[in-house]
């Protein structure tokens, strides 16, 4: 069995809806498990005024009956309520004339001039649109559903934020897992030193005055993966494999590494591989190290998987880069849409989604079940023969 899962909505739309196919039946699933991680994607300092008209709360249209999946696809939805004041911009209906708002300009960095081309549109808003990271929120929602599927086989997710623009917080992770979440939950750019926080909203300050943007790095954590998970047989099974190309297909990601990652590339073999050591209480051997960030050849370790993903400075600037008129091929500034000044804090959020979601389907699929229950007996005799051994 595979976990699969669609969105489709524009940023200005009327909403966002999502379909979630695989997930068995009788996990218990409410809007409150959902709405939870939700409300963390919108948080950060840096975060534009959308954050403060969407409510971002779901609707479960499908598939959860009194409280519990019940095998069938469940079908999410969410309401776009600024889309209230661009009903005739986003009308479905046929219109006479060129829409209002409508986008000749490209933004340099963003999928604007790329998107127009291939799909030969003349208003490139028909390509902005979908393109936006409003489509997060669905990807989010869905993630939580995945989270809840982790919860019942003891896998916890949390994240954290490393770097801002210039200010890099390698603070080391002394709680575990479960905790991580409501330390750096509570610092306004989610991350654990309260003095590198400073001086990051210091900088988020500074580049808004400038009207320009910042990127920086984030972590998501994983922790009691059983070992096992993935495979080495297929390069589309690879555990690695996955969790790259679902955090390469988030919005302004540029680079994703596992454990050491680009690190370790400056590293001599004996300070990158972990060692193995006679185990303790029945396991065979114990490991070292988590250089590897949880998985080597493509299946999970047992050991926390730590991923970290590099985001670029959001394309949009209030003080615009030189770009194009389409319509006269004449030198101008980009086109200037509404957006935030750094969005790292809340794509870290995002990322905690997309590993619950490659570790949900991974889990599904080493592991098939019709139900929740099935799924927790399976992964209990996994761990049981993993001790064994």
């Amino acid at each position: 069995m595979r976990l699969r899962y669609l969105t489709a909505g524009e940023s200005h739309g009327p909403a966002l809806t999502g379909i979630m196919e695989g997930i068995p039946a009788g996990l218990a699933l409410t809007i409150e498990h959902i709405h939870a991680d939700s409300v963390r994607r919108k948080m950060g300092y840096g975060r534009g005024n959308r954050m403060k008209i969407e409510t971002d709360e779901v609707k479960i249209l499908a598939g959860v009956r009194r409280g519990a999946t019940i095998g069938s696809p469940i079908a999410l939805f969410i309401e776009n309520r600024d889309h209230q004041k661009w009903l005739d911009i986003m009308a479905i209906e046929p219109r006479e004339g060129e829409a209002a708002r409508a986008v000749h300009i490209p933004r340099p960095g963003h999928t604007d001039l790329v998107g127009g081309i291939k799909y030969d549109r003349d208003d490139m808003r028909d390509i902005l649109e979908r393109a936006s990271a409003r489509e997060t929120a669905m990807r989010v929602a869905l993630g939580a559903i995945a989270r809840r599927l982790l919860d019942e086989i003891g896998v916890t997710i949390a994240s954290r934020v490393v770097r801002i623009g210039e200010v890099v917080d390698e603070t080391p992770l002394d709680a575990d897992i479960a905790t991580l979440n409501a330390r750096v939950d509570a610092s306004p750019v989610r991350v654990l030193d309260p003095h590198a926080a400073d001086r990051i909203v210091a900088q988020i300050n500074a580049a808004r005055e400038a009207g320009d943007t910042l990127g920086g790095i984030f972590e998501v954590v994983a922790g009691g993966l059983p070992i096992g998970v993935g495979s080495h047989a297929q390069w589309d099974r690879r555990l690695d494999g996955r969790v790259g190309e679902a955090f390469l297909a988030l919005n302004a990601i540029k680079g994703v590494e596992l454990g050491l990652g680009f690190r370790g590339a400056a590293l001599p073999g004996s300070a990158v591989h972990d060692a193995y050591f006679p185990g303790t209480g029945g396991a065979r051997a114990t490991y070292g190290s988590n250089r590897a960030g949880g998985i080597e050849g493509g299946i999970s370790t047992g050991q926390p998987v730590v991923v970290r993903a590099a985001m670029k400075p959001i394309a949009t600037l209030m003080k615009p880069l030189p770009s194009i008129d389409l319509r006269t091929g004449e030198a101008t500034s980009a086109y200037i849409e509404r957006s935030d000044v750094c969005a790292v804090p809340a794509a870290a959020v995002i990322g905690e989604s997309l590993l619950a979601l490659v570790l949900a389907d991974a889990v599904l699929e080493t592991y098939p079940a019709d139900t929740i229950e099935a799924l927790r007996e399976n992964v209990g005799r996994s761990r049981e023969r993993a001790r064994a051994r």
